[in-house]
């Protein structure tokens, strides 16, 4: 399960209500094209999406096993967060309107904080549209969120992510231990960046 930042922020009452409220009504087509909330039509896809061990093997904070049930629970338990204002899954629709990749998006408001995980299809993979496509929606968490502090975490052996997430300015803070929901943990690097920092590097 997604952990909190390392860094603790302390948000006051209204940065707190205000970054729920950004939550809630945050409008993700602004994420790309093809970019909606996840609803339990999109359960099928995601399925599909999730079951190619290629996509779902490097994430540790996906529901196991991968079946119909896990995961419309897991849209499930995501659409009550958007509604408390602690999270965004979207899913992301090729042109034929098949889910080619998602994006989870956790918010802890009383921080000012966030994580953002997810994946793509394996056929999307090593065409570097994943640089520009994360970029995109770092920046789009800090300025329409209105979060102070994003953390990351990749598998030790994912390089592609570490190399993606370090280009884009993110400070590596050496490991931490990962939860899975069944309790077991893994080994992750870990990362932080600040909204200033993001401002300064990418010049907001």
């Amino acid at each position: 399960m997604s952990a909190p930042p390392k860094t603790v922020l302390h948000a006051s009452d209204a940065e707190a209500a205000a970054i729920r409220q950004a939550v809630r009504t945050a409008d993700v087509a602004e994420l790309g094209p093809g970019r909606v909330r996840a609803g339990m039509e999109h359960v099928p896809g995601l399925l599909a999406l999730l079951s190619d061990p290629q996509v779902s093997a490097p994430l540790y904070d996906l529901p196991r096993p991968i079946t119909e049930d896990s995961v419309t629970r897991w849209v499930a338990e995501a659409q009550a967060r958007a509604l408390a204002g602690e999270g965004l899954l979207v899913v992301n629709l090729d042109p034929a309107g098949e889910v080619a990749g998602y994006s989870m998006i956790t918010v802890w408001p009383e921080r000012a904080s966030a994580e953002l995980a997810g994946a793509m299809r394996a056929d999307l993979q090593g065409r570097g549209q994943g640089g520009s496509g994360a970029a995109h929606t770092f920046g789009w968490i800090f300025q329409r969120l209105g979060v102070r502090l994003m953390c990351l975490t990749a598998a030790l052996d994912n390089v592609r992510s570490a190399k993606l997430i370090e280009a884009a300015g993110f400070r590596p803070m050496g490991e931490r231990e990962a939860v899975r929901p069944d309790g077991t943990t893994r080994r992750s690097l870990y990362w932080e960046m600040t909204a200033e920092e993001w401002r300064r590097v990418h010049r907001l």
